[in-house]
């Protein structure tokens, strides 16, 4: 009987909601953070690229040399690249997504 009377003391002194919110005022040096995100973003975008242009002459060469394992893999290259762009590129759109999905629950 006494464990039942302090679970419900318990939860009658547990707080019923918690809110918190995230800031941008909360610790030095989140701009800078900002700044190399945004800066990785676009490396992750030129890398896409490159990687595209790279798999586009290996499917090249693969087709036109008669090399099918040498295609498939071109080919694959540039739907990862795309793919790669893809993300880096609705990555602030996809988190934002999910931290909606997050703050219905």
């Amino acid at each position: 009987m006494p464990i039942i009377d302090l679970l419900s003391t318990l939860v009658t002194i547990t707080p019923g909601e918690v809110n918190i919110s995230p800031n941008d005022n909360g610790l030095p040096g989140i701009e800078a953070l900002k700044k190399i995100v945004g800066a990785t973003m676009t490396i992750a975008l030129i890398l896409s690229v490159m990687a595209l242009l790279v798999s586009a002459v290996i499917w090249g060469f693969g087709a036109n040399s008669a090399n099918p394992h040498m295609a498939a893999r071109g080919k694959l290259g540039v739907l990862i690249s795309c793919a790669a762009a893809l993300l880096s590129g609705a990555a602030v759109a996809l988190i934002n997504f999910a931290w909606g999905i997050g703050q219905t629950i």
